[in-house]
């Protein structure tokens, strides 16, 4: 009985295996402050070089930066 449970509920278990993988990974590169700088320079790469306006840089740098500080804010509360 349970070789016959455990087969027909292989998929479902497979299933929730891969979707804890890819929220594992979502949250640590939500997380990263690294990931975070990169993206900021890279910003400022594109305003240099005038890939993007200035008002398209400051919105996207106010993203970055709330990231930024959500991941600190979290990190001192230690969630």
């Amino acid at each position: 009985m349970f070789l016959i449970d455990n087969i027909l509920l292989a998929p479902l278990k497979g299933l929730a295996w891969l979707g804890d993988k890819i929220n594992d990974v979502a949250e640590r590169e939500f997380s990263d402050e690294g990931r975070i700088k990169e993206e900021f320079m890279e910003l400022q790469l594109w305003f240099e070089m005038d890939e993007i306006s200035e008002e398209e840089y400051e919105k996207q740098e106010k993203v970055l930066l709330a990231r930024l500080e959500a991941i600190r804010k979290a990190k001192e509360e230690g969630i």
